[in-house]
């Protein structure tokens, strides 16, 4: 008989990164082997900004968050109502990141 085990994986969480970090923009690239989600902080008159985090993902992982958000938002939605989104067109911005690649 085959016995279906599931793997525990313990998470550690330190207090520096369970604080979190604030960001209000993302910037995603791409290449052939992986996605670049740089996660930016703008603030309000201020023409710089700097990235805050970056996290790099193969495309399989990228597609599973993308996936993980929709649920997670489906769920946030039907408990507190439709998110509204702006829409007006996102401006181009260059952060000196590569252009994405397909």
């Amino acid at each position: 008989m085959s016995e279906n085990k599931e793997q525990q994986i313990n998470i550690e969480l330190d207090e520096q990164v369970a604080e979190g970090t604030y960001s209000n923009l993302a910037v995603i690239t791409h290449s052939h082997s992986e996605f670049v989600i740089d996660f930016v902080r703008l603030m309000p008159g201020v023409p710089k900004a700097k990235v805050k985090s970056r996290i790099i993902m193969t495309p399989e992982h990228a597609k599973r968050l993308m996936m993980a958000l929709q649920d997670n938002i489906r769920k946030f939605e039907s408990t507190h109502g439709t998110i509204k989104v702006d829409s007006a067109p996102m401006m181009p911005l260059n952060f000196g990141t590569p252009k994405g690649q397909a």
